[in-house]
């Protein structure tokens, strides 16, 4: 999902999208051109794009059905050039083929949870509101976080909290879920956060809420997020037509090592021994990656938007 302005508890899709001016100029939209939004969010990357469009169109997927409803709103004066689904980006190659698209100019993915997810505390993807541990992106899928507190395996939660959360905690924090679980399930994010809260000692809590990390490893596996990333990359590139752009924009460390790694190979994918005079493992570059180093937030934006503080948007431009 895009990143959303902070809002409050129950209010409806309210949009300011990170990264905006960077995200479309690195895009380089040509009014001609076929454009994916893999995170539609709010439609507010997407409006930008559709309203420098002429001939061309534009195509979005977004897991929640709510964002479904705010982006075909906020896009309503594009109709004729957009067509949404409702959909995990992992198949927006797929649903383009359907189309009968094979290439495209440009696609923008804007990962994360948005802030309208986290202010709405019934989707218990946030640690301040009192609710079922819930955390899905898309609430047709099975799997939520309360199933994973409540099922996985101690060494699993271990694992998960510490890979996914970078949480030091990590150990003990899955010992003491499987503790609590064993008397009654943990139901609620209250319940979690006493148990994390427990889990960790007191002079180490001082550095934001404590259940903050298990929160994000927790929403990472109900969602598969880092899976989804990593697999679909290497399709988007492959889907660009010469020049066209693959513009990610990442929240977090883990988000953004994948993207730096698989743009960073596909530039230079040779595995020749650095000593070999020429290449010989017959692996060609797919383009260039347009940032070197990834383009942070503006102090303009930082003022106007604390949650764009950790965004990083990373460019690569096919051959």
């Amino acid at each position: 999902m895009g990143r959303e302005m902070e809002g409050t508890q129950n209010r409806g899709f309210e949009h300011t999208s990170v990264l905006l001016a960077e995200t479309i100029e690195q895009l380089c939209v040509k009014p001609d051109g076929i454009y994916a939004d893999g995170t539609l969010g709010g439609g507010g990357h997407a409006f930008e794009v559709c309203r420098r469009l002429e001939g061309g169109h534009f195509y979005g997927t977004d897991q929640d059905e709510d964002a479904i409803c705010a982006a075909s709103e906020r896009l309503r004066p594009f109709a004729g050039k957009v067509t949404i689904f409702r959909d995990n980006y992992c198949n927006l190659r797929k649903r383009l083929i359907q189309e009968g698209v094979e290439h495209v100019d440009g696609i923008l993915l804007d990962l994360g949870v948005s802030s309208y997810q986290f202010d709405n505390g019934d989707r218990g993807f946030s640690y301040r509101f009192d609710a079922p541990l819930d955390m899905r992106m898309d609430r047709r899928q099975i799997l939520t976080a309360g199933y994973i507190v409540n099922n996985y395996p101690e060494n699993d939660l271990y694992h998960i909290i510490r890979d996914y959360g970078e949480e030091k905690f990590a150990k003990n924090i899955a010992k003491y879920i499987v503790r609590m679980r064993a008397e009654s399930p943990v139901e609620t994010t209250f319940e979690l956060n006493e148990i994390i809260r427990a889990a960790i000692p007191a002079k180490m809590r001082k550095d934001g809420h404590p259940s903050k990390r298990t929160y994000q490893a927790l929403r990472i596996e109900c969602n598969r997020e880092l899976d989804v990333l990593k697999d679909s990359l290497d399709d988007f590139i492959d889907i660009l037509n010469p020049g066209g752009r693959l513009c990610v924009i990442t929240f977090h460390s883990l988000e953004d090592r994948i993207v730096k790694s698989v743009f960073k190979r596909n530039e230079a994918p040779c595995t020749c021994p650095p000593e070999f005079p020429v290449c010989v493992c017959g692996k060609v570059s797919k383009g260039t990656v347009v940032t070197k180093k990834p383009t942070l937030p503006s102090e303009e934006e930082l003022a106007e938007n604390s949650r764009s503080r950790s965004a990083k948007l990373r460019t690569f431009q096919k051959k």
